[in-house]
């Protein structure tokens, strides 16, 4: 029987490579993003190999996701894997400098929206006994680094709910589980440093960062396990990165 995705942050990095792969792989999807236009062009693109939903939402808007993932239609509506992957990084800067703007968007983002994606879409699958969660973390969820605070903050937290969790529905067979990457090339440190190109270039220069696509693929086999397996917490580096501070550059 097909199975059938939702993904957050589908736009982009981890979570488009992650449609694209899911697609490739046969699973049905569910598309979420806050740029219709990217969400439009990849429901088109990966159209052509499944089924394909999209949803324009901002997860920080609780109302609106409850609007989108309650009215689904009705080929939609079974979500066998959720990849609560809608995340991101704002500002370097220690924290008597740090902006609350800055803190805000991560803590609404990474944590709340995470959380609100979560509430609307478990009730279903603790109905059907069945289901499988993939929490998108990072290393910054397992060490603090310098100027990291409150982003390692909310990825700890992200740490934390998975564990939680995996416990809370673990009587009703739910599979849940976390991957946590390094150094990834995407998107991310352009948001990180507000769209400065030269900084943001910086970050994966002299090494090889993973891809969106070594992710993706990653996440791929943590869901196709046999059902009595289910990686809970896998951590994913470049073979360049040893920690969130040790990277060989050349």
């Amino acid at each position: 029987m097909t199975k059938t995705a939702l993904i957050t942050g589908a736009t982009s990095g981890i979570g488009k490579a992650t449609a694209e792969v899911f697609a490739e792989n046969g699973i049905d999807l569910i598309i979420c993003g806050r740029r219709n236009d990217r969400l439009q062009q990849l429901s088109e693109n990966l159209g052509k190999k499944v089924k394909v939903h999209s949803c324009v939402f901002d997860v920080r808007d609780k109302k609106a996701v409850k609007a989108a993932i309650g009215n689904l239609p009705d080929a939609f509506r079974q979500i066998d894997i959720l990849v609560n992957n809608a995340g991101n990084a704002h500002g370097l800067a220690p924290i008597d400098q740090g902006s609350e703007d800055d803190w805000d968007a991560m803590i609404d983002i990474n944590v709340k929206g995470l959380l609100y994606v979560s509430k609307a879409v478990i009730p279903s699958m603790v109905d059907r006994k069945a289901g499988h969660i993939i929490n998108i973390g990072s290393v910054a969820g397992k060490e603090v680094y310098p100027n990291g605070n409150v982003y390692c903050a909310s990825k700890y937290a992200v740490d934390a709910i998975n564990q939680g969790m995996r416990i809370d529905l673990n009587e009703h067979g739910i599979k849940v589980g976390a991957i946590n990457p390094g150094l990834v090339e995407t998107e991310f440190s352009m948001v990180r440093f507000k769209g400065d190109e030269e900084r943001s270039a910086k970050v994966y220069e002299g090494m090889d960062a993973l891809t969106g696509r070594d992710v993706a693929e990653t996440i791929l086999f943590m869901v196709t396990r046999p059902p009595h397996v289910n990686i809970a917490d896998l951590l994913i580096f470049p073979t360049a990165q040893a920690s969130s501070t040790k990277v060989k550059r050349d």
